[in-house]
């Protein structure tokens, strides 16, 4: 096999094999993948590494002082948690978009899995089936989604664009045809235990999100699976050299991010006591901005979970800090784009470094 690779300039297969023992630390970070065979960073991705924390966690913190200084109520414990709170929808959503992100591709079907995975759960809970299996039922309705996804676009082969463009339609007009296009409310009350219960004061939905967050993280850093996601998003023919099932995992990816979105569409539907099909419209959007924000590359095979959560911070305490300043929600859209083009501009000057 060693003529062939040479002739097709591939030099990272020995790394698919051998970093299954050694995890990547910088994917934690950044998604920065191993620079050497024994899983030992080299100079280059450890600046790498440094300038992406420091440049996030900088901006971060500039935005903390900003608020805090010019917003009265900013820095409250009451304050702390509703950002908290309001970043859990696009939080779970944008640990999914991570995943497809780093593959290599992104899921644009999140805006319509969201707002079918509420009206599902509210109908559901109308029948008077028990919450866990309305929200099975619920969660499945976005695994539905994601298997399309996942068999179109690696059975067939379209690209992830057109493929999550088309199923995002039907997924939105399914949510409307269900509940032609009205507000559900939800019968059962109790079934909104995820909104309502918390412990020490920390929703349940909130504690969703950081179990969630920590075992995607573990995934990543720690199993085989992980380094095999990493290493398709790096270099799919290398991987596919490397004997890795590149249609099963990336397929596999579609169903989690399609799962993960119907789940947020269930814990915003639980703090309405309703379902629309409006609700989430902007989750792909608001995701891809998270995790791009967080260090990952549209081109796959860098990225990780925490700097996708400080990304969702990051536009979450905008958001907060904008409305306490009472300025219009329409801004605060302007400001998101404005800080997804800053985030991809600085991404791109780290390249140039």
């Amino acid at each position: 096999m060693t003529e062939p690779d040479d002739e097709l300039g591939i030099t990272e297969i020995p790394e698919v094999h051998l970093a299954v023992g050694a995890p990547p630390e910088s994917a934690a970070v950044a998604g920065v993948p191993e620079a050497t065979g024994r899983g030992v960073l080299s100079l280059n991705a450890l600046r790498a590494v440094g300038v992406e924390a420091l440049g996030l966690t900088t901006f971060y913190l500039l935005v903390i002082i900003y608020f805090s200084v010019t917003a009265e109520h900013f820095l409250t414990y009451s304050n702390a948690l509703a950002i908290l709170s309001n970043v859990t929808l696009i939080g779970i959503v944008s640990i999914g978009q991570a995943l497809a992100v780093i593959s290599g591709g992104f899921d644009l079907s999140v805006s319509g899995t969201v707002p079918l995975g509420a009206v599902s759960f509210v109908i559901f809970s109308n029948l008077g089936l028990p919450m866990p299996v309305t929200i099975l039922l619920a969660v499945l309705s976005g695994s539905g989604v994601g298997l399309v996804n996942a068999l179109i676009i690696t059975r067939i082969g379209i690209n992830p664009l057109i493929t999550t463009l088309g199923t995002l339609s039907i997924a939105s007009g399914l949510a409307y045809t269900v509940t032609n296009g009205q507000t559900v409310t939800m019968k059962h009350l109790a079934d909104s235990a995820l909104a309502n219960t918390s412990i020490g004061g920390v929703p349940y939905y909130v504690i969703a999100l950081i179990v969630l967050a920590l075992v995607s993280y573990f995934v990543l850093r720690n199993t085989v699976f992980g380094r095999m996601l990493y290493a398709i998003g790096g270099n799919r023919e290398a991987s596919r050299l490397a004997g890795i099932r590149i249609d099963l995992i990336t397929g596999s990816v579609y169903v989690i991010s399609g799962s993960l979105a119907a789940f947020a569409g269930v814990i915003i539907s639980s703090q309405l006591l309703a379902g629309t099909p409006t609700v989430g419209s902007d989750a792909a959007l608001s995701s891809i901005a998270a995790v791009i924000l967080g260090g990952a590359a549209l081109t796959g095979g860098v990225g990780g979970i925490p700097g996708t959560l400080v990304g969702v911070l990051v536009l979450g305490t905008i958001a907060n800090g904008m409305a306490l300043l009472a300025v219009p929600a329409f801004y605060q859209q302007i400001a998101t784009g404005a800080v997804l083009l800053l985030a991809v501009g600085f991404g791109r000057l780290r390249t140039l470094l």
